[in-house]
């Protein structure tokens, strides 16, 4: 086949855009869990940038709503599946058989969220994922019910309230065996405050590489169509599939955001 004058291995560009396109796919399961009744759901709305009012939200209430695993895509990559998981220690769901119930190796990372100090379950958690080779965040919410309780205080700062609040959570892991954890202070009803950004680019950076461009690949499907592989295909032949993720990436970084995760 010719383009401009100059033959294209047709083969070769089907097989980069195959390449190209399985790579997309590839799913990114995100576990959320913690004690009953912690927010969990609202969480999960939040993270995917929706209120809990949406009629794709997750159900969120006083009391504990999950009873189940439940999946909810993101909005934006609907290969990125959130799993609202219910909480652990509660009469169906007892600490000494969560992880098998939940079917917890079909995740790929874990957030672990309390409202206030961690618990010993949430240690156990934590040891079981770190054995299965996997990365867990743990997560501290309400954060702004809390700051709003504290500020009735004729001493108040909101500073020292959140070092307090980070480092009740990190001495909490300690007492459980769990050291030097990072401990991400959030608003599940205000994510532009607080650590919820954070946390967001701390996820995007400790991704594995090939989930890394799966994602990118889902925000460039628009501009990425055989046309333009047909167009470099002639310079970048030789290169791998990740080579030429990164020329993607030159030629659309003044149109592409570099966050995976665009939530705000």
């Amino acid at each position: 086949m010719e383009v401009e004058g100059k033959e294209i291995d047709l083969p070769s560009s089907a097989r980069m855009a195959e390449n190209l396109d399985r790579t997309s796919k590839i799913p990114l399961n995100i576990a959320v869990t913690g004690g009953s009744g912690n927010g969990k759901s609202s969480f999960v709305n939040a993270f995917r940038g929706i209120d809990d009012n949406d009629d794709h939200a997750a159900p969120t209430g006083v009391r504990e709503t999950t009873i189940e695993v439940k999946e909810y895509p993101h909005p934006n990559y609907p290969n990125v599946i959130f799993s609202d998981l219910p909480g652990i220690g509660t009469t169906k769901f007892p600490a000494s058989k969560y992880l098998k119930l939940v079917g917890f190796k079909k995740f790929d990372l874990f957030i672990i969220i309390s409202v206030d100090r961690f618990t010993e379950n949430d240690a156990k958690l934590a040891k079981e994922i770190k054995k299965m080779g996997k990365k867990f965040y743990f997560v501290r919410s309400r954060v702004d019910i809390d700051l709003q309780s504290e500020q009735r205080k004729k001493d108040f700062s909101e500073q020292k309230t959140l070092a307090k609040m980070r480092e009740d959570c990190v001495k909490s892991l300690k007492e459980h065996k769990i050291e030097s954890q990072q401990v991400f202070l959030v608003s599940n009803h205000h994510i532009h405050l607080y650590d919820f950004s954070l946390l967001q680019d701390t996820i995007e950076r400790d991704l594995p590489d090939h989930m890394k461009d799966a994602l990118l690949l889902q925000r460039c499907s628009v501009c990425v169509t055989l046309n333009i592989l047909f167009t470099l295909h002639q310079t970048f032949l030789e290169c791998k599939i990740i080579g030429f993720l990164g020329v993607i990436v030159v030629a659309y970084q003044k149109n592409v955001s570099t966050n995976l995760f665009p939530l705000f």
